[in-house]
């Protein structure tokens, strides 16, 4: 089963932009061993993932009506950050939650991928 996982806030970690370079790489390390441990756990492939820019940087399209508005920055204010994600192929959401603990303290959400005909 597809598994989304958003990275939807900071939770304990502090903002990206706001660590010194060797607390970023303690962080990209954290990333970088829940990688490594997709790659090697039996029945898991992680099919994508990426970090995405801030969200005063999003473009956001909303139709009302028959008609679409076009609006930059983001659907919505709020405090979280969607600073990523990752689409795994795993057995189940066992196997996903304990992957991701590996990751740094973030808030994260993790979605079933519907298989739509």
């Amino acid at each position: 089963m597809k598994h989304f996982v958003l990275l939807a806030g900071y939770g304990e970690t502090t903002p990206w932009d706001e660590m010194t370079a060797d607390e970023q790489e303690a962080e990209m390390a954290k990333h970088v061993a829940f990688s490594e441990a997709c790659e090697s756990r039996s029945g898991v492939e992680m099919l994508g993932g990426e970090a995405l820019g801030d969200g005063s940087m999003a473009t956001t399209l909303r139709t009302r009506g028959g008609e679409m508005t076009i609006t930059d920055g983001p659907f919505a204010e709020v405090a979280e950050h969607i600073g990523g994600y990752y689409l795994l192929e795993a057995p189940d959401l066992d196997t996903v939650i304990d992957l991701c603990r590996l990751l740094p303290a973030l808030d994260i959400e993790i979605i079933p991928v519907l298989e739509v005909p």
